[in-house]
């Protein structure tokens, strides 16, 4: 079964926010890009047009929960600004876009390891590891929802 509608995956950041998608049948992440923007509103506009674009049913915010299970001002700021996306992409109507916080905790970690590894060089690193991080959380999320399928 295919599913008609795709996942976007945000690791979301200061400054820089990466995007990930899924494939068409909704079993593998890719990276999508790496946006700059000036504020969360500014951001959650354009992942409504990401969103939009690639007419997805869901986007997944990657959740960064404390190591110890508490939620710190990073928690805050992606509570905030799924609520801020949620009201763009759904403007208060019936849940065309379902928003998603998803545990991220060491996923970061886990990209510059992969960096490391594959031997990506510092200037492109910078470019890169916000969009492979989103990668890794929305991978993450497609696999847990498929394992609780079984």
């Amino acid at each position: 079964m295919i599913s008609k509608k795709r996942i976007i995956g945000i690791d979301l950041g200061g400054r820089r926010t990466g995007i990930a998608v899924t494939d068409p049948t909704g079993i593998l992440a890719s990276g999508l890009e790496m946006i700059v923007s000036s504020g969360l509103t500014d951001c959650a506009e354009k992942i409504a047009a990401i969103a939009e674009k690639y007419e997805a049913g869901e986007i997944v915010i990657g959740n960064p929960i404390n190591m110890n299970g508490t939620k710190g001002d990073s928690t805050k700021k992606a509570e905030k600004f799924a609520e801020i996306l949620d009201g763009i992409v759904n403007g208060g109507e019936d849940k065309k876009i379902k928003i998603t916080l998803f545990d991220e905790r060491l996923t970061s970690s886990l990209a510059h390891t992969y960096m490391n590894e594959t031997g990506i060089r510092e200037k492109s690193r910078k470019e890169k590891i916000d969009m492979l991080s989103a990668q890794i959380i929305l991978q993450n999320y497609i696999d847990s929802k498929n394992s609780k399928k079984r």
